[in-house]
């Protein structure tokens, strides 16, 4: 079984190792012939028996946490984001391509459209009967391809798309080109394709783009990764550049984010810690109440914990239903005709209700653990020594509790505080003030991130990982905190 395992982790790393060297990633593919090494160096030993049991852990834990956490930061120091995610060399092409238009005489092909692994290809007839497959790297010559009807119609190792597949995907294939010298060609419908030429052209003299009816130039730009005209336009295609901590300045020294950015920070903060104390509170109650003997403890506890056994993303939908202002549930039994979601803060009440139903189970079931663990014996002296049930509760068992307890509080106020499904599914951030449609009231740090990342204004990833990496400060240095408060506490009840 070892000789197995070991022969499929080997099988993949080849099988890995072809796409890294096409694309010349040197780095990840040292990177994985060293770990390929290590795993065959320690599963082949008789040696290193805690090795055997640590590499798994240790290569998933930087494969899923650590890569991912340096690529962000490594993001948050560029520009990357839509426009912005190439070289300089792919905006020229892109440029270029973009700006092709049909001329007379220009050639003309049969066009059929189809897929591959590597996504759309245009299957091309000329006026010669010749075939060629064209995608973003260019055009070539199409071997053992079907043609009927002056028209490409089965290709060995292509999809073809038929007329309704294709009209689906009408704005993609409009707007595909396959670059060609001093052009590109374009699809005209579904069934045509034209050679067409470029308007604006890359001057490698000036490090510019020339249009070539205006004689208009655009100057590249490294600062910015953009190229610039002399009345400041820029072309919305760019290249992706190092810019420092510019994304990070720019959150707190940019108006017209850092007001936004501090107000969704406080409420981003009294969401998270009112969850966990409402939820707490609540489920510390219950856990109280069913901590006495009494008939039918067993069902109140199935009862009390079936919130928790419901898919959390479908229950956060229907919570938005029963909310709605018209038909809502929630209006409707009340009497009320409240728009829950129309103001800041009814829709804030709102999602921290919802939580509470969601939470509460989690919090009542750690909760009854915690107090069953508590010695009988130190309840029995305190009320002999005339405490009260009031002051029992606050000088001995919540004390005991708290220090069970607060690795727990603070890992839910961690979970909270990034709670992208609490607010995406109920609110989506609403009520958004008029003229700005990129910060809602109710939105988090994180679906603020998701907003600037993949939002419909274009996606800015450089300054989203900016953002996730300050999340990360915040959730950090208060859980270190609150993990020093808890290891005093520690101390004191020890």
């Amino acid at each position: 079984m070892k000789i197995a395992v070991l022969g499929l982790a080997l099988a993949l790393a080849v099988y890995a190792a072809f796409p890294l060297a096409e694309a010349r990633a040197w780095g990840w593919l040292a990177v994985l012939v060293v770990v390929t090494a290590l795993i065959f160096a320690v599963y082949l030993s008789k040696r290193a028996i805690p090795a055997k049991y640590l590499v798994p852990g240790v290569l998933f834990l930087l494969a899923f946490q650590v890569v991912p956490v340096l690529y962000t930061v490594a993001t948050a120091f560029t520009n990357y984001g839509d426009g912005h995610r190439g070289s300089q060399q792919d905006a020229v092409r892109a440029i270029e391509s973009a700006s092709v238009q049909q001329v007379p005489g220009s050639v003309e092909y049969a066009l059929s459209v189809a897929l591959d692994d590597g996504g759309l290809k245009f299957l091309l007839v000329s006026p010669d009967g010749k075939a060629y497959v064209g995608d973003g790297a260019g055009l070539k010559a199409l071997e053992r391809a079907d043609i009927a009807g002056g028209r490409v119609v089965a290709a060995d190792g292509y999809q073809l798309l038929g007329l309704g597949e294709a009209t689906q995907r009408n704005d993609e294939i409009l707007a595909f080109t396959v670059p060609t010298a001093g052009g590109a060609i374009r699809a005209s419908g579904l069934t045509r394709a034209y050679t067409g030429q470029a308007t604006r052209f890359y001057d490698a003299g000036c490090d510019c783009i020339t249009d070539r009816a205006s004689g208009k130039r655009w100057v590249a730009d490294g600062e910015t990764g953009s190229f610039v005209a002399a009345d400041g336009e820029h072309l919305a295609q760019g290249w992706k550049v190092n810019v420092g901590l510019a994304n990070f300045t720019r959150v707190l020294t940019d108006s017209r984010i850092a007001g936004p950015f501090l107000k969704t920070l406080v409420w981003n903060l009294a969401f998270a810690v009112g969850s966990v104390l409402v939820t707490f509170a609540l489920g510390l109650a219950c856990a109280l109440a069913l901590n006495a003997k009494m008939r039918g403890r067993s069902w109140y506890r199935v009862l009390l914990v079936l919130p928790y056994a419901m898919p959390s993303f479908a229950m956060l939908l229907v919570w938005r239903d029963l909310f709605n202002q018209d038909f809502g549930l929630i209006n409707r039994i009340t009497g009320l005709h409240v728009d829950w979601f129309g103001s800041p803060w009814t829709a804030r009440a709102a999602v921290i209700l919802v939580q509470l139903w969601l939470g509460y189970p989690y919090m009542f079931l750690v909760a009854t653990g915690a107090l069953q663990a508590i010695p009988r014996e130190m309840q029995e002296a305190a009320s002999i020594d005339g405490a009260t049930t009031v002051q029992r509760f606050r000088r001995v068992t919540l004390p005991l509790l708290l220090v069970a307890l607060t690795p727990l509080l603070i890992s839910s106020f961690a979970f909270n505080f990034n709670n992208f499904n609490a607010i995406y599914l109920t609110t989506d951030g609403a009520p958004f003030a008029a003229g700005n449609s990129s910060i809602g009231a109710t939105d988090l740090l994180i679906t603020y991130t998701y907003r600037l990342a993949f939002g419909g204004s274009g996606a800015q990833l450089g300054f989203a990982a900016a953002i996730s990496v300050y999340i990360f400060a915040i959730v950090a240095l208060i859980s270190v905190a609150g993990f020093r408060r808890s290891r005093k506490q520690e101390e004191v009840y020890s």
